[in-house]
């Protein structure tokens, strides 16, 4: 069945007089005539049967319906320019779009992935933030890393760590003291993580402690955002030792509680099924396990 859509070029006509409210204009960024700019936009209010411009001596400018138009046309123009400039750069090579946990891909694999490089010098790695799963068949991506339980249906799931959790602060905040006991940090603003609700109330259980208001203070998506806020002295959150390696090797973040919060959840590499025979995908992900073991025998 043939798909109502207008042509492109009435479209990119459209989308640039719109920008400029202006044929003229619109004709010399196009490289074409007024008339020819004219016509096309004609053809497109015909094809949508309805009035996109309003004309007089003064000039055109853009009706209600046309304004909302335009923005929905702009967009997915923009679109389709990203995808063709997307597959001219991916010619000829061998590329893996890779979804990743914000932190995680910034604090721990961007400064490995150099490694991987080295190695494999004819793949290349892209890395998009994702914070939750979504369905691979309504993305690009080739594989992804999370934080979870490995249930991603139509996936083969791989283990790379843990998380453990300690609860850390910017020095000022100890009062001299090398460490805090848990009824001291009950006492203090708890920073949360946005996908991590639960996790002060289960450090707090882990030590048998029942702390009313477990659950409030300032919510931060990222941990990085977490790190930040906790060196600015908010208050003590709850990060991975290895998210914040370089703020607790330069002093700007401290361990304020050694207690590390275990969980069956963990990092892992989701690749989608139709993917698994990918060469490039099955040497990023023997690189990847590898490396992430040997992070835990170095950090045991």
């Amino acid at each position: 069945m043939r798909r109502k859509i207008p042509s492109t070029t009435a479209l990119i006509c459209f989308e640039a007089a719109a920008r400029h409210e202006s044929f003229t204009k619109a004709a010399q960024e196009l490289a074409l005539t007024q008339g020819a700019v004219c016509r096309q936009i004609a053809g497109l209010e015909s094809f949508l049967n309805v009035e996109l411009f309003r004309r007089s001596r003064r000039g055109v400018k853009l009706t209600e319906t046309g304004l909302s138009y335009s923005r929905q046309v702009s967009s997915q123009l923009d679109a389709v320019e990203r995808d063709t400039l997307s597959v001219m750069r991916q010619q000829g090579a061998n590329v893996i779009e890779l979804a990743v946990v914000p932190t995680f891909g910034t604090q721990w694999l961007l400064p490995r992935l150099k490694d991987f490089q080295k190695l494999h010098p004819e793949v290349t790695v892209n890395l998009t933030n994702r914070t939750r799963p979504f369905l691979f068949a309504d993305t690009t991506f080739d594989a992804a890393i999370y934080f979870g339980d490995a249930d991603w249906s139509g996936t083969q799931a791989h283990r790379l760590m843990g998380e453990n959790p300690v609860p850390v602060c910017s020095p000022n905040l100890m009062a001299g003291q090398g460490s805090l006991n848990a009824e001291t940090i009950a006492t203090m603003p708890l920073l949360q993580q946005t996908t991590r609700p639960y996790a002060w109330r289960q450090w707090f259980n882990t030590l048998e402690l029942n702390v009313p208001g477990d659950m409030t203070g300032p919510r931060y998506e990222l941990f990085s955002m977490l790190a930040q806020a906790a060196m600015h002295e908010m208050g003590v959150a709850l990060i991975p030792p290895f998210l914040i390696q370089r703020e607790l090797e330069e002093g700007r973040l401290v361990i304020a509680n050694p207690h590390a919060l275990s969980s069956i959840k963990a990092y892992y590499l989701m690749i989608p099924e139709r993917k698994v025979e990918s060469a490039s995908l099955r040497a990023f992900r023997d690189w990847l396990v590898a490396e992430a073991h040997r992070y835990a025998l170095e950090h045991k």
